[in-house]
C-alpha cells in the first residue's frame, strides 16, 4: 500500500491565508498522497465555512470544527487521534500563516523514509527567521538553549512547530496525557519521542513572519513552557513519562 500523509493545520480566525495555503498544498503535491486536515475553533471570520466548501470539490481536505478557542496542543492532539483512527503514515504539524514553507513539505517526506521524527530547524544552519523582532528572535533562540540545557535534548530547535511524525510515534504516546499548548507542547512531543528511542532528524528550514493575521503568542504560552522543561526532566528521573 503507499504510504499515506496528513498535514494537520491548527486556525483561528486565519481565513485569508487558509484561502491561499490549502490549495496550494493540494495543488503542490496532487501526485501525493496527502491530505490536509483544517483543525479550526470556531473562528468567527468564517474560515470552517471556506474549508466546508473546498471539501465539495476534494476528498483530500478534511475539517474537524471545535466550539471555542481552545488551543494549539488540543487541537493537534485530535488532529493526532484522527491521523491514527484514519491510518496515515506521516503526519505533519504546520502553521497556517506561510511562516512555514509548503514548498518544503517534500524534504520531510524524503527525510522521514530514514528517520521517525523530523523537525523543520530554525536554527540548524545558522539563524534563519525573517521579519521577527529581535525581542521575539532572541526569545526563541535562547529558549531553545535552556530547554537543551535542563533536559538535555539534542536538537537546535526545539520549540518549532513544523514536523512530521511516523504513525509509529503518536501510537506510542499516551496523547490523553499531553495537556500543554504552544511552545511547551511542541517540546513535550519532541522530548517523548526522544525519550522512547525513536530516531529525530532535523532538517533546515525558513522561518518567515506572518503577513496576515495576528500571533498567538503571550507571555502565558512563554511561561508555560519554561516551567515545562523542569516537569519533564523530573518525570523522566521517576519514570512518570
Amino acid at each position: 500500500m503507499p504510504e499515506k500523509s496528513l498535514v494537520i493545520i491548527p486556525t483561528y480566525n486565519e481565513l485569508t491565508n487558509v484561502q491561499k495555503l490549502v490549495p496550494d498544498i493540494l495543488t503542490r503535491y496532487e501526485k501525493f498522497d496527502l491530505d490536509v486536515l483544517i483543525v479550526d475553533d470556531n473562528s468567527p471570520d468564517g474560515t470552517s465555512k471556506f474549508v466546508l466548501e473546498l471539501m465539495e470539490s476534494s476528498s483530500r481536505v478534511k475539517l474537524i470544527t471545535r466550539k471555542a478557542k481552545m488551543g494549539l496542543g488540543t487541537a493537534y492532539i485530535e488532529g493526532f487521534k484522527f491521523a491514527l483512527k484514519n491510518q496515515y503514515d506521516f503526519i505533519f504539524e504546520m502553521d497556517a500563516d506561510f511562516s512555514h514553507d509548503p514548498k518544503e513539505i517534500k524534504n520531510f517526506l524524503k527525510t522521514i523514509k530514514k528517520c521517525d521524527l523530523v523537525l523543520g530547524s530554525r536554527y540548524k544552519k545558522g539563524v534563519n527567521v525573517i521579519n521577527w523582532p529581535i525581542k521575539r528572535l532572541l526569545l526563541s533562540y535562547f529558549a531553545n538553549g535552556y530547554t537543551r540545557y535542563i533536559t538535555g535534548l539534542k536538537v537546535c530547535d526545539a520549540t518549532g512547530g513544523f514536523k512530521c511524525f511516523r504513525n509509529e510515534i503518536l501510537q506510542a504516546i499516551n496523547l490523553d496525557k499531553v495537556k500543554s499548548n504552544g511552545y511547551a507542547f511542541q517540546i513535550e512531543m519532541t522530548f517523548k519521542a526522544w525519550k522512547k528511542g525513536f530516531k529525530i532528524c532535523e532538517i533546515p528550514i525558513t522561518f518567515i513572519d506572518r503577513t496576515e493575521g495576528h500571533s498567538k503568542m503571550s507571555k502565558k504560552i512563554v511561561r508555560e513552557a519554561i516551567f515545562m522543561v523542569w516537569k519533564l526532566r523530573l518525570r523522566s528521573i521517576f519514570g512518570r513519562l
